[in-house]
């Protein structure tokens, strides 16, 4: 083991934020063996919070299920795949044909764009953004950053206003049936998977783009192999990375896609399920240590 790779929500941390007493304990010996420790997670980087706070944690950081790569001592974006505009206007139409009530937002570089029926006003007022279509929004974003890129005389990270995740939602579905559908007709455009349980919340990026894809190349850039790698997931935007990783753990609580997907399974997110397998495997490293 020489690399940890976990998912944050449902598998770390709960509804309300908090990761255990005993999972800091346990990625806290991680680092002090020498394992090097990455989080891969549907969050954008502004919702990193716990990591720093709670775990002390201020490595790299794969957010937006693999579109963006973030540092957290510097908070850096050192990588980002981003879905043009015009795949994510095509996208939309095609879902508004087969669900006509669906709903959607927008995850950028710079922020978060929500569309009128996405959120409620309770979130709109927490979160603080006002909502409007994203053919508006996107736009504005785009040209803002491209005149102050011109007026510093900078070059603009994202001078195409790309959307690293885009979001769509529809009521009285289910999450997987909702995926299926939408993966059957925009699935040449962009990839689709879901991580929020019983609520039909679909995220969408590039094709290419996945936990796996983006924890592959920061394991290679360590030099770490995929069988020194143990992954920690519990939704089906975990399946490729739980796939990927030499010892993939779904959680015991998780959906059961992911527990398909996953060589192995790690005991409830309720009962420190991570916390478990990490103490058992440290151990494990410590019988074998040479004298």
């Amino acid at each position: 083991m020489r690399l940890v790779a976990s998912d944050m929500d449902g598998t770390i941390i709960d509804r309300e934020g908090r990761i255990s007493d005993r999972t800091v304990r346990a990625f806290r010996a991680c680092r002090n063996a020498g394992v090097e420790l990455v989080f891969v997670t549907g969050r954008p980087p502004r919702w990193l919070a716990p990591l720093q706070e709670q775990l002390d944690f201020n490595g790299t950081v794969i957010c937006s299920n693999g579109a963006v790569t973030y540092r957290l001592s510097d908070h850096q974006v050192l990588e980002a795949a981003l879905l043009p505009q015009e795949s994510v206007f095509q996208t939309i139409r095609i879902i508004q044909q087969l669900y006509p009530d669906a709903a959607f937002a927008a995850e950028t570089i710079k922020g978060f764009h929500i569309e009128p029926g996405f959120a409620d006003r309770a979130t709109l007022e927490q979160i603080g953004v006002t909502p409007g279509k994203l053919s508006d929004t996107l736009v504005a974003e785009a040209e803002a950053g491209a005149n102050e890129a011109a007026q510093a005389g900078t070059a603009e990270p994202d001078p195409g206003g790309g959307v690293s995740k885009l979001l769509a939602k529809v009521p009285a579905i289910s999450p997987d049936t909702f995926a299926a559908g939408v993966d059957a007709a925009v699935g040449h455009l962009v990839s689709v998977t879901h991580s929020s349980p019983g609520q039909a919340l679909l995220e969408m990026a590039l094709p290419e783009v996945n936990k796996a894809a983006a924890l592959q190349r920061f394991a290679a850039s360590h030099r770490i192999d995929a069988n020194d790698v143990v992954a920690f997931g519990d939704m089906p935007n975990d399946i490729q990375m739980l796939n990927w990783a030499g010892h993939g753990y779904a959680m015991a609580s998780g959906h059961p896609g992911a527990i398909a997907a996953a060589d192995s399974q790690a005991p409830p997110f309720s009962d420190d399920g991570v916390a478990q397998v990490l103490e058992a495997r440290l151990a494990a490293l410590n019988e074998t240590a040479p004298a």
